[in-house]
């Protein structure tokens, strides 16, 4: 039993062979996802030789205490925010022996939604060392709390794939 279906296997599985022979190793930072990016990525066989850890963060208090996220930018611009987005990657990168870090905070829903950050919006950045970070956001819309999970996996193989 698997816990993703064959797609999503086949998309980690491209990601972990890419990284694997450029020699790179991926820590994830996880918020909305809630560690699905790493355990996508652990379901490969092999996948240890690749991804050097995980960090769930998602409380603002893990996102400073794990990752060294100011407290003060996630007073000013909101935990779902591209500022914390990088600075998550970042901070990811910095407290692991990774040399890519995806990083990940949004609104899955069903609540938690405002005017300016609604559900279905997901702040990704991607973290690469001696690359500028990558960053993008991406308002998928309510389409349901696992649907929004799931695409925001899929966003985040994508934006890994694009800076290996």
């Amino acid at each position: 039993m698997t816990l993703f279906d064959a797609d999503l296997i086949q998309r980690a599985q491209l990601v972990l062979d890419d990284a694997q022979a450029r020699r790179l190793k991926i820590a994830t930072a996880e918020s909305c996802t809630g560690g699905l990016i790493a355990a996508l990525l652990t379901e490969i066989p092999g996948s240890s030789a690749t991804v050097e850890r995980g960090f769930i963060v998602y409380s603002n208090r893990a996102k400073e205490e794990m990752l060294g996220v100011p407290g003060d930018m996630i007073a000013d611009y909101g935990a779902v925010s591209e500022p914390v987005a990088r600075a998550m990657a970042e901070g990811a990168l910095r407290e692991s022996r990774a040399n890519l870090a995806i990083a990940v905070t949004g609104v899955a829903g069903p609540g938690g939604g405002s005017a300016t950050k609604p559900v279905g919006l997901v702040h990704l950045a991607v973290a690469r060392e001696n690359k500028p970070i990558f960053h993008q956001a991406v308002r998928f819309g309510d389409i349901g709390r696992g649907e929004v999970r799931r695409q925001t996996v899929v966003t985040a193989l994508d934006m890994i794939t694009r800076m290996l």
